[in-house]
C-alpha cells in the first residue's frame, strides 16, 4: 500500500510539474529567437514574458484547458492554441509569421505643422504609482494607458514618462504600445514592431524619460492609446507620477482592459500635427497637472480601510425606507452636520474630516442609497433629489428640525437639492465639487460616461453601477432660478485643478444669494482628501460664525 502511495505522490508531482510549460519563441524566417513576447490565457490574468533569448516558462496547472493559449508581439502575426494542446508538448518551441506591412508614402506641407505636447503632464511625487516587482512578481507584469483623442492626423515626435522616484542599479525593460479604439478601449497594436527600451537613472532628465520615435513613422488620428508595460523583474522599485480623478485604462496579460477614473500615470506626448488640430483629450478648464503637494491617494484608501468608518458595529445604525435601507453612523454631540460622499464612494470618504468635526458637532455620516452599505430596491432612475428625500428622512428619524450638510461631489448635489426642497430645514451647505447640470464638468466628460455605459450594457455590468454612473449623465437639473431661491447660508468650494470646471463652481456661488467661494490652491476634486484640515478649519468657522 506504501507503494502504491509514493507511486500516486510522484504521478501528481509529474502531472503538476507537466502543467508548468517552458519553451522558446522564434521567427518563423529567420529561425532566431524573439526577444520579450507576450504569453497568456485568453481572457485571463495567467500569463508571461519570455526573456531576452526568447525563452518563456509559464504555470497552467490553474488555466482553464477550454481557453486558448495567446501569444503576440508587434511586428509578427499573433499565434494562438488550446490551453489542453499546448500542455501536451513541453518544452515548446513556437514560430511566429512576420507580418506584411504595406507603407503608404506620406506627403506633408511643412509649413503647416505645429509641435504640440499632450497627455498627463504632472511631476507630483506624492500621487503616484508604484512598480515594484518584489512585492508584487506577476502582476507588475501588467498594462497602463491613457486615452488620446485628434481630429487631425498627427505624427508622434516623442513619448514622455515622468518618473517621481528611481530606484534600480540595473536598466528596467519597458514596451511601449501604441493601440487603435475598440469601443472606448484600447484595440489593436498599430506598431509595426515593438518599441522596447531599458530605462536608468541615467537617461531621466528632469523627472522624465523621453523616448524619441520621430523616425518610426507613427502617424495617428482618431483615438487612440499609449500604454507602458515592464517585461522583467528588476531589483528595486519606481513611482511614476499619477494625476487623480483622470481616466486611465489598466489589463493584467489578456483579460480585458479596464477603465479606471481615479487616477492616470503621467504619460505625454510630442506629436507634430496642422496647426488647426484639435486634441480632443484635452478636457477645456480641467488640469493636467497636479500639485506636489497632494496626499497620497493609495495611503488614504488604506488609512480608510483601517478607520472602520463606514463599518463601525458599535455606532452603525440602518433606516428602512419603503424602497431603500439607509445604514448611518453618529459622532460626536452638538448641531447636527451630515457628510454626504460622492458617487460610488461611503462614508469612509470622510476618514480624515469625521475625527476632527465630530469634536465640535453631532456628525451624522450616511451611504447614499445603492452605496456603501445602503442598499436600493427602486427601479426608476436615481436623482439626487431622491438622495435629498433620504437625507430628510434621516433628520426626521433623529428629530433633527434644522440641519448643516457637508456634501463631497455628488453629495454637493444633494446638499444644493436638499436647500432647494427643505428650505425650513437647510442652515448651512458646504459643497465641494459639485456641478448643478451634467456639462459642468465638460463635454468631453459626458460623452466619456455615455461611452462607458454603453460599454457597460454591452459588457452586461451590475445594473447597479450603470444606474450610478447614468445618473451623473442625466442630472443634476438645478436651474438659475433655484439656486436664486436658496436660503441657507452656502459655502462652495473647489480645487483649482478640480474636474468641476472652474467657470461653473463660480456661476454656482454667483447664482446663491450671499454665497461664499472658496478654489483651494494646487488642489484637485479630491479636497477632501487632499485638504483635509484646512477644509474642516473652514467648516467649523462657516457653520460657527453666526454672522454668515
Amino acid at each position: 500500500m506504501k507503494k502504491l502511495n509514493l507511486l500516486f505522490l510522484l504521478l501528481s508531482f509529474i502531472i503538476a510539474k507537466a502543467q508548468v510549460v517552458s519553451g522558446t519563441v522564434l521567427s518563423k524566417e529567420e529561425n532566431k529567437p524573439i526577444p520579450y513576447v507576450k504569453i497568456g490565457v485568453e481572457k485571463d490574468n495567467t500569463g508571461t514574458i519570455s526573456d531576452q533569448s526568447g525563452k518563456f516558462s509559464i504555470d497552467l496547472s490553474k488555466a482553464d484547458t477550454n481557453k486558448n493559449i495567446r501569444i503576440e508581439v508587434s511586428g509578427y502575426e499573433p499565434f494562438s492554441m488550446n490551453v489542453g494542446n499546448f500542455r501536451k508538448q513541453n518544452p515548446q518551441q513556437i514560430f511566429l509569421q512576420e507580418k506584411v506591412q504595406t507603407i503608404k508614402e506620406v506627403k506633408l506641407t511643412p509649413k503647416k505643422l505645429v509641435e504640440k505636447n499632450w497627455g498627463v503632464n504632472t511631476k507630483s511625487k506624492s500621487v503616484t504609482y508604484i512598480v515594484n516587482p518584489e512585492f508584487d512578481k506577476t502582476n507588475f507584469l501588467g498594462e497602463t494607458a491613457i486615452q488620446f483623442n485628434t481630429k487631425k492626423r498627427a505624427k508622434i515626435k516623442t513619448i514622455n514618462l515622468n518618473i517621481a522616484q528611481f530606484n534600480s542599479k540595473e536598466p528596467v525593460v519597458m514596451r511601449y504600445t501604441i493601440y487603435d479604439d475598440n469601443n472606448g478601449l484600447p484595440g489593436k497594436s498599430l506598431l509595426d514592431e515593438d518599441i522596447t527600451v531599458e530605462v536608468t537613472a541615467d537617461n531621466i532628465r528632469d523627472g522624465v524619460y523621453s523616448l524619441d520615435v520621430n523616425d518610426q513613422n507613427i502617424w495617428v488620428r482618431g483615438k487612440f492609446y499609449v500604454g507602458i508595460q515592464f517585461l522583467k523583474a528588476f531589483n528595486g522599485n519606481i513611482r511614476i507620477s499619477a494625476a487623480l480623478f483622470k481616466t486611465g485604462y489598466i489589463r493584467e496579460f489578456y483579460q480585458d482592459w479596464q477603465k479606471m477614473s481615479i487616477a492616470a500615470p503621467a504619460i505625454n506626448i510630442d506629436v507634430k500635427v496642422d496647426k488647426s488640430a484639435v486634441n480632443e483629450s484635452a478636457e477645456k478648464d480641467t488640469f493636467d497637472n497636479v500639485s506636489a503637494s497632494l496626499q497620497d491617494y493609495s495611503a488614504f484608501l488604506e488609512e480608510a480601510k483601517k478607520s472602520g468608518f463606514g463599518k463601525n458595529p458599535l455606532v452603525g445604525k440602518v433606516l428602512p425606507l419603503k424602497d431603500a435601507t439607509i445604514y448611518y453612523e453618529v459622532y460626536g454631540k452638538g448641531e447636527p452636520l451630515f457628510l454626504l460622499h460622492g458617487n460610488g464612494g461611503s462614508i469612509d470618504a470622510f476618514t480624515k474630516e469625521i475625527p476632527e468635526l465630530s469634536k465640535y458637532f453631532q456628525v451624522i455620516a450616511m451611504d447614499t442609497r445603492a452605496q456603501g452599505k445602503s442598499t436600493d430596491t427602486s427601479t426608476e432612475p436615481l436623482t439626487y433629489r431622491k438622495f435629498a428625500e433620504d437625507v430628510k428622512a434621516l433628520a426626521d428619524e433623529l428629530k433633527l428640525k434644522k440641519i448643516n450638510i457637508l456634501g463631497w461631489s455628488d453629495g454637493g448635489n444633494t446638499a444644493l437639492e436638499f436647500a432647494i426642497k427643505y428650505p425650513k430645514m437647510a442652515n448651512k451647505i458646504i459643497t465641494s465639487g459639485a456641478n448643478v447640470f451634467p456639462n459642468g464638468v465638460g463635454e468631453k466628460m459626458v460623452e466619456d460616461m455615455k461611452n462607458d455605459i454603453a460599454r457597460m450594457k454591452a459588457e452586461k455590468k451590475p445594473e447597479s453601477d450603470i444606474r450610478l454612473e447614468q445618473l451623473m449623465v442625466d442630472e443634476p437639473k438645478i436651474t438659475k432660478q433655484q439656486l436664486n431661491g436658496i436660503k441657507a447660508k452656502a459655502l462652495i468650494v473647489a480645487g483649482e485643478n478640480d474636474l468641476i470646471l472652474r467657470s461653473h463652481t463660480e456661476y454656482i456661488a454667483k447664482e446663491i444669494p450671499d454665497a461664499q467661494l472658496k478654489i483651494y490652491q494646487g488642489a484637485s476634486h479630491g479636497v477632501p482628501v487632499e485638504r483635509a484640515e484646512e477644509l474642516c478649519k473652514d467648516v467649523i468657522e462657516f457653520i460657527k460664525n453666526k454672522k454668515n
